[in-house]
Parts: structure tokens; sequence; C-alpha cells
């Protein structure tokens, strides 16, 4: 549901993952190029600065890599620029929604993200039994592939929180999300445990939102704002069936300042903390 929720085929899943040959050739190249340079995973995860589970994942024709991910493989196993020219020709990540493949490339890369959800847990946050429930939800109802494609996709997502230390990410959700309990008490005593787990990472910062708040900057409805290595800000917004990533300075700028609004009128990150506590100790 959401774009954050993994932009995975739509709002929880709607449509249909497609599998890409495309992926799995690249993946394949990057690994005979590798082993021909006498490399080991985590020997060229290490030239080129990612893990070596993103390494592993490319390979595999799970993640569509990103550009820098591209070029600095292509330089650390000779230059050719084969793989450059190679990945302009990836087709679509298996999982991931079209509408939302161009935001997940700049969220690979991102020096910050920030997130704010009200309507279920946002993806990168999400526990696997509580997506499940979501796929389960999904009208018209998913197959048993979609579903495993889709959770397969945002588990690769969620490496980003432990794979990208140095990139900070922000959530605000709303405390509605926990006192709904979606997929059952089991579920929810697991996700905020998961969120509590989370929020001691050194980048990630998790707010609640809390239930009465008299003042409130996000009713406009979800968003995700990025910053890239260049330093420029992007933002995504979805609806059902469709995304849209926002470019306009103008309009990014609008969006930061309610984030910002948002950031003040949340709980601080340690009240947020104590409220997952004592959520967690009421069911």
């Amino acid at each position: 549901m959401g774009a954050d929720n993994g932009g995975v085929a739509g709002m929880g899943g709607g449509g249909e993952p497609e599998a890409s040959d495309s992926l799995r050739t690249f993946g394949a190249m990057v690994q005979a190029l590798r082993e021909h340079a006498g490399l080991g995973r985590e020997e060229l995860a290490d030239a080129i600065g990612y893990s070596k589970h993103t390494v592993a994942s490319v390979e595999q024709g799970r993640r569509l890599p990103d550009a820098a991910f591209v070029e600095g493989v292509d330089r650390a196993l000779g230059g050719t620029g084969a793989l450059v020219a190679a990945a302009r020709h990836l087709g679509r990540q298996p999982g991931l929604a079209a509408w939302f493949r161009k935001w997940a490339r700049l969220e690979a890369a991102a020096i910050t993200l920030y997130t704010y959800e009200c309507r279920l847990i946002p993806g990168l946050l999400q526990t696997e039994a509580y997506a499940r429930q979501l796929f389960d939800d999904e009208l018209p109802p998913l197959k048993d592939e979609q579903i495993e494609a889709q959770w397969t996709a945002r588990a690769e997502r969620q490496r980003l929180l432990r794979d990208r230390p140095n990139t900070a990410f922000s959530f605000i959700i709303e405390e509605q999300l926990l006192l709904r309990h979606t997929g059952g008490t089991t579920t929810t005593r697991e996700l905020i445990d998961h969120l509590l787990d989370i929020s001691e990472l050194r980048n990630v910062e998790i707010q609640i939102m809390p239930l009465v708040r008299e003042s409130h900057a996000g009713l406009h409805g979800a968003m995700q704002l990025l910053e890239t290595s260049e330093n420029k800000w992007f933002a995504y917004t979805e609806a059902p069936e469709s995304g849209q990533l926002i470019a306009d300075r103008k309009v990014v700028s609008v969006l930061q300042g309610r984030y910002a609004r948002m950031r003040s009128q949340a709980l601080t990150i340690p009240d947020s903390v104590s409220l997952l506590r004592r959520m967690r100790g009421d069911l």
C-alpha cells in the first residue's frame, strides 16, 4: 500500500509483478566478469563500497542495480564500459510496480530518506508476517508466486537500512497503525519488537504521531522525500495503482516544509520508543 510499502505492484501489492530476464542476464554477466578477475563477492563489494549482500542480489537477478553500483563494478572489473552499456537495457525488478522503479533506483543510492505514513507501516519497516497479511488482503487476490515475488522484493529493499549505514533514515508513522492490530496480536507484538530493534540503528529515527493531535501538517497524506549524493531532492507520493515521482523544486520544498513541521508535531524519538514499549506491554 503506498510508495514505501513498497511500490510492490501497487498498494499492498496490486498489479502482477514481472519477471526480468534482463536482470538475471546482467547479474550473470557481473558474476562471470568477477570470477574471471579472480575476485570473491566480498572483495568486489569492498572495492565498490557496497555490501556483499547487494553484490549477491544483483548477481542473482533479484535487485535492480543503481548507476553508482554499475559504474563501480565496471571500473573494478576492467573499465570496458560493457556493464554500463548492458545496464541501459535492464528491465523491471521482479515484484516492483512499474511506477515505483525510478524511485527505487534513487532510494538505493540516497544519502537521506524521509518517510511519512498514515495508512500502514512503511515497507522498509515491515515484518514478513505483517507484509504477508497485506498481500493476503489484496484484491483481486494474488497468486502464491506473486506473494513470494513481492515479499522477496520488499525484503531486499529492507537491506538498505543496514547496508547503507551512512544514509540517514527518518520515519514518522501514525499511532493508529499499531492500534489497528493488522494481522492479529502476535503479528503486532512482533512488529513492535522489530520497530524497537530497528530504532537502535544509529542511522534510523522513528517517530510516532500521536492518535490525538490538534494540529497535523500531514493531512494531505503519505509521502517520501530523498536526497541524492549530488544533494538533489526528490519526492514521491502514491495512490491506488499509480505513483508520482516529483522533481519540481518548488513542490519538493513544500513537502519538505510539511515534513519538518510533522517532525516537531510527532513524539520525540525517546518518547516514541517509550510509547512503543508501553504498547508492547499492553499486548
